[in-house]
């Protein structure tokens, strides 16, 4: 039998990099490489299961959106992957978050 989970499409760390890729502007579309991208995305997932959002699959997660962008901006610079600004790492989480609403994983 066939269950709405059935219906989800699957987490594809490259198929995501495409799609923020395609989210970002223009000025932004160079400036990250793939791997920087997918770094940016397991930064994002780091702070989620830091902050226990990962648990509970039923929880209603408010994100603290300073907070999350400023432990991406710091750490990316403290493993030396690269020196960006939160404004920067909004589009990226803007468009992993549009990836993850595509797929269904929030509803």
């Amino acid at each position: 039998m066939k269950t709405d989970e059935d219906d989800l499409f699957e987490y594809d760390d490259d198929v995501a990099i495409k799609f923020i890729r395609n989210q970002l502007p223009q000025e932004l579309k160079g400036k990250f490489s793939d791997d920087e991208l997918n770094y940016i995305i397991d930064l994002i997932y780091e702070y989620y299961e830091e902050k226990g959002y990962m648990n509970d699959e039923d929880a209603i997660v408010e994100v603290n959106m300073d907070e999350l962008l400023a432990f991406v901006v710091k750490n990316a610079g403290k493993d030396n992957v690269g020196t960006y600004t939160a404004d920067e790492i909004q589009f990226i989480v803007d468009g992993e978050i549009a990836y993850c609403e595509s797929l269904g994983i929030f509803e």
